[in-house]
């Protein structure tokens, strides 16, 4: 049979999962184009690859696209307050769906995170799950939801700060190992995009991908 030929949009394709998502979608023949929305331009090039600046806080116009990775995220401490962190998980990954569901995405991927839950008293658990439940009122065909544990990766290669947390639990988790339960050992940041790039594509209806099924 013919492979279903593909446009796609990728919000975060700077990040650490988005750097994933963007080199697994480029690498995929089944990939006509990947439209990565970002706030700073990148020196990557490729001939699938077309970058687009964008202010979140504005309106967003995409081309038609047939689905929409969903890959922005920041810290409390990165972005400065609740708020400006609110604006980047919640806010700019919502406007970005909308704007795929109007070029016509069908399915869409989102990096969320492990106890995500719009009902937490954590206010970082609830902004991940206010955004969940967000997403999956909008009418896509299939959304697709990662919940990594804490992360795996060179973010100073990215030119980002490396996250304590995430450091802390990597040495944790090459000292005790199996040790951990597969929900809260650190993930590999490759893992999770594979998690997405494998579901996303005809998913149909609420998909939620703990981190132990992604390990």
């Amino acid at each position: 049979m013919k492979s279903r030929r593909r446009t796609v949009a990728l919000a975060g394709a700077t990040g650490l999962v988005g750097q994933a998502l963007l080199q697994g979608l480029l690498a995929d023949d089944t990939v006509d184009a990947v439209h990565a929305l970002g706030r700073r331009p990148s020196a990557l090039t490729h001939p699938k690859l077309h970058w687009q600046v964008v202010d979140f806080a504005k309106p967003l116009s995409l081309p038609r696209i047939d689905e929409v990775y969903l890959a922005l995220g920041t810290t409390i401490k990165v972005a400065g307050s609740q708020d400006a962190f609110r604006a980047v998980d919640h806010d700019a990954n919502l406007a970005v769906a909308k704007a795929a569901l109007a070029a016509g995405a069908r399915q869409a991927g989102l990096v969320s995170a492990m106890g995500a839950d719009a009902r937490s008293s954590v206010f970082y658990s609830r902004v991940k799950g206010e955004t969940e439940d967000a997403l999956a009122s909008l009418p896509f065909d299939g959304v697709v939801i990662a919940r990594p544990s804490m992360l795996v990766g060179d973010r100073t290669q990215l030119g980002q700060p490396e996250r304590r947390g995430e450091k802390i639990a990597e040495s944790i988790g090459r000292v005790l190992g199996p040790l951990v339960p597969a929900n809260y050992r650190p993930i590999d940041s490759v893992k999770v995009a594979n998690a997405l790039l494998r579901r996303v594509p005809g998913a149909r209806g609420k998909v939620v991908v703990p981190s132990g099924t992604m390990q």
